[in-house]
This record gives C-alpha cells, structure tokens and sequence, in this order.
C-alpha cells in the first residue's frame, strides 16, 4: 500500500529543499569571506587591545544560544511536527509561547553578562587601563544584544520550520556582512569601541525587526495577537534542555584539547595543531547546509511516513559523500605540499599529519551530523545529549595520553577517534529509534569503513608521486559510482513532489 504523505508535503519536495541547501551555503559563506577581508583592517586601526575586546563581543554573541535553553531548536522541531501532522492552528501560540519564553531567558542573560562585566574587565581580562571604562561600557550595550540575538533565533526557526531559508538567508546574509563592516563605518568618526558597539546594537536591533516582519509574513496566525499556551512550556523546556545539554559540551571538547596541548607541550604547538584544524574544519559548512534544512523535514515527514524520514536520511548521507570525499581526499593527499606552499616548509613538517587525520575525522563527522539532525528532528535530543556527556571524559583521557605520546599527532588522532565512535553511536542509535532507516545505515557503515581505508593509504604513502597516482587511480574508479550516486541524488533534488514510498500490506 501507498503510504500518505501530510497535506503539507510541499515542504518535503526535493526541488525546495535542494534549492534551501545552497541559500543556507551562501548565508554561512558569504560573512566569512567579508570577514577575510575586514578583520586586518579593523586590527590595524583598532589596535590588537580593541580588536581583541571587540573579537570577545563577537565570540559572546556567537555563544548567546547558549541562554535560550536550546527552546529556538525546539521550536523548529515542534512547529515542524505541527505541520506534518497538519495542526496549523496551533502554531501561533506555540510560536508566540516560544518568543516569550526566549525574550525572558534573553533578558536574564543580559542581566548576568552586565553584573558579571566589571569583575571581568577589572580582574579576569588583561584589559589596559586606559582602556577598561571603554570596555566596560562597551559590555553593557553588548548585553542588551543578547535578548536581540535570542529572539532572532526563535523567529529564523520559526521561518525554518516552514522551509524559508530563501527568506532566513537574504534576512541573515545583511546581519552577518554588517557585523564586520559595521565596524569600518565608524572609523572615519571614532576608534573607540563604544560606537562600535552601539552600531552592532542598531544592526542587531534592524535585523530582530526584519526576522519579526519576515514571521508575521509567513505566518499570517501570529497577526491576530499574542495568544499563549502554557502547555507547550514543558516540552519545549524539556527538548531544549537536552539542546543546552549537546551545546555546552560539544563546544568544551573542540576547544579543551588546545589548551591540553598548551599546557603539555608549548603555545607553538597550539599554533602547529590550530591551524590546520581550522582550515579544514571549514568544509564541515557543507554539511551543515544540508542538515539544516533537512532537520524541519526530518520533523514534518516523520508524523505520517517514516519510511519518506529514512529515505530523506540515506540520500542526504549520499549527497554529503558524493561531495565532500572527493574534497578530503585532495587535502589529505596534498596536505605536506599544500601547507609548504602556504606556510613554509618548517609548518608542513609539524603539520602535515595532523591536517591528514584531522581531515579523516572532518569526513566522518560530516556524515554522523545527518544522523546528529535525524535524532534531535524525530524527537530524540536526550540521546545526542547523553551521548556527549558519555564520551566527554573517555575523550579528554585519551586526548591527555595521545598527547603525551604522539604530540600534536596524537590531539588529532584522538579527535578523529572521537569523531568515529560519535559516528558509530549516532548511527546505531537513528536505526533503533527508525528501524527504517537501518538499511542505509548497514550501507553507510560499509561506504564509511572503504573511505577511511582509502583515507588511510593516501596518508602512508610516502611520496607525492605515489599519492598522486593513486588519487588518479581512486577517483579513475570510483567515477562510475560516483556518477551513479549523484544521478540519483539529483532526480530526487529535482523532483517535485516526495518519491512515494510503499509499504507491503
């Protein structure tokens, strides 16, 4: 028998959601390569010292989700649900008890930052003399930002939710751009980091009001007033709290093993290890693309048809393969030559093996960040969370005892094998929540186990002759699949309406 898709399938095409997929690329690209371009000059008028502080109200504006409780994400997933299961009635209070709750969570944050900013700028912070009245104003209208920030964020999934990232993109691409050139705008007036903050305030407070003209636009229910629904409070207490839970500790384990390193080896080696982490690490923006996009769509089909969830999983697997091995095979291929031709010899001996382990590692997160969204999409956030808290002390021991054995090589080599069990979990555990989607992770297991080796030979052979050849060899006979993979991948990008699925009776 056919399976019957929810009357709102159109945020299931294939067309759409691959069309969502590059705005969301260029959204995450497009302030990155302002950044390039900004960064040296606000340094040089600045100052390292301002430019420092104003790199720390970047960083705590990046960081603000952290006191929306994870109730942003848990919006996307519960109005996703809400439209599969054609409950559209209920989305304007879900959405506006959503809001208010952020504005509330928003406002205590704000609160804190301000208590906590004299002890900060006084004591924590080596901030100059001179300089500690004008950062410590600057953080208190950094603090009023954050509510700003949290409610965009509740208002961008609301619009996820609904599948219009053309909209969230063309709102967000302005509001990441303007938080470089804002900066610039004042230097011809001042080069104290007051205007510079109020000015990213004004930004922020333009782009809040844009993303709340934008929802009341493609929600036309929020129009007819603030109606609340305590009920909804719990479960999206209960959904974000396991968000905060995987965002507080993701984080913790990127950035604790730099200092691990710091602290047994020398500043120089955090220098040798960061580098090539950071670079590669950027193509993980490809990924994360797609897996927000079809994190909603992971919600909205999974209410009627799960058999369309496991479908959506296993292509999107397909489709982040099919682009991204190709692009780690090159770096780990050229990693000694292409750090030599970009930094030096002296980088490329230090650094080289890392890069190539670490980009073994990038492959394999980028396919468990599908299973990562399918999990927390259906409903499981518990379990991404629980899975964090487990591996975090298994994985600073073995950061600490690599470290002291291998270096550097042994930091990357422990991330990698973090990253490898992380995959193996998030995949066994989508299978047993979907038993749908087991046949796509049985073939994800046996794809992943021949990329790595492949992956593993490139990083042992021990000339660029021999690693070029093989990379001919390798993509020479992998073109066949891989032209098959991407045939298939795009007839279901360009398909206009879901692929049906049937289910024997």
């Amino acid at each position: 028998m056919a399976e019957t898709l929810p009357k709102n399938h159109r945020l299931l095409q294939g067309r759409l959601l691959a069309r969502n997929v590059g705005w969301n690329l260029i959204g995450g690209v497009a302030p990155m390569l302002v950044a390039v371009f900004s960064i040296p000059f606000l340094i040089r008028e600045l100052g390292k010292e301002r430019f420092g502080v104003l790199a720390l109200a970047w960083a705590l504006v990046g960081y603000a989700s952290v006191f929306d409780l994870g109730i942003g994400r848990a919006l996307t997933q519960m109005v996703a649900k809400k439209l599969g299961a054609d409950q559209q009635g209920d989305v304007s209070s879900l959405a506006w008890t959503s809001l208010l709750l952020m504005a509330l969570l928003g406002a205590i944050g704000a609160l804190a930052v301000i208590l906590i900013s004299p002890w900060l700028v006084g004591h924590t912070l080596k901030v100059p003399g001179s300089l500690q009245a004008e950062t410590l104003h600057s953080f208190y209208i950094l603090a009023g930002t954050i509510p700003l920030v949290i409610v965009t964020a509740g208002l961008r999934g609301l619009l996820e939710a609904h599948q219009c990232f053309a909209l969230t993109n063309i709102l967000r691409v302005p509001i990441g751009v303007f938080t470089f050139l804002g900066p610039l705008f004042v230097l011809p007036f001042s080069h104290s980091l007051v205007p510079v903050l109020a000015i990213l305030f004004l930004g922020r407070f333009a782009g809040c009001g844009c993303f709340l003209w934008a929802g009341l636009s493609a929600v036309p229910s929020l129009r007819h007033g603030m109606k609340l629904n305590s009920s909804f409070v719990r479960p999206l207490l209960r959904f974000g709290s396991w968000m905060t839970v995987t965002n507080l500790v993701s984080p913790l384990m990127v950035t604790l093993d730099r200092f691990l390193i710091g602290g047994m080896l020398s500043i120089a080696a955090v220098t040798y290890y960061v580098t090539p982490f950071e670079v590669v690490t950027k193509v993980l923006l490809i990924p994360a693309a797609l897996t927000g996009v079809v994190f909603p769509a992971f919600s909205t089909s999974s209410v009627h048809n799960r058999d369309y969830t496991a479908l959506l999983f296993g292509r999107s697997i397909k489709s982040i393969s099919v682009v991204l091995f190709p692009i780690v095979l090159l770096i780990t291929v050229f990693a000694q030559d292409g750090l030599k031709l970009w930094l030096g010899a002296d980088f490329a001996q230090h650094s080289a093996r890392v890069l190539q382990l670490i980009g073994a590692g990038v492959f394999i997160n980028s396919l468990a960040s599908v299973p990562f969204a399918f999990l927390q999409g259906v409903g499981r956030p518990d379990l991404t969370g629980k899975l964090n808290l487990l591996e975090l002390p298994f994985y600073l021991l073995s950061v600490w005892v690599l470290t002291k054995l291998r270096g550097i090589e042994g930091t990357a080599l422990a991330w990698t094998l973090r990253m490898t069990v992380d995959g193996a979990a998030l995949f066994f555990l989508s299978a047993k929540v979907v038993p749908q989607a087991a046949p796509a992770v049985r073939r994800t297991a046996l794809a992943m186990a021949g990329a790595v080796l492949t992956l593993i030979l490139a990083i042992v052979l021990p000339s660029p002759e021999l690693r070029a050849i093989f990379l001919l060899l390798v993509l020479g006979s992998s073109a066949f699949l891989l032209r098959r993979s991407i045939g298939r991948s795009a007839e279901w990008l360009l398909t206009q309406t879901p692929i049906t699925v049937r289910r024997e009776p």
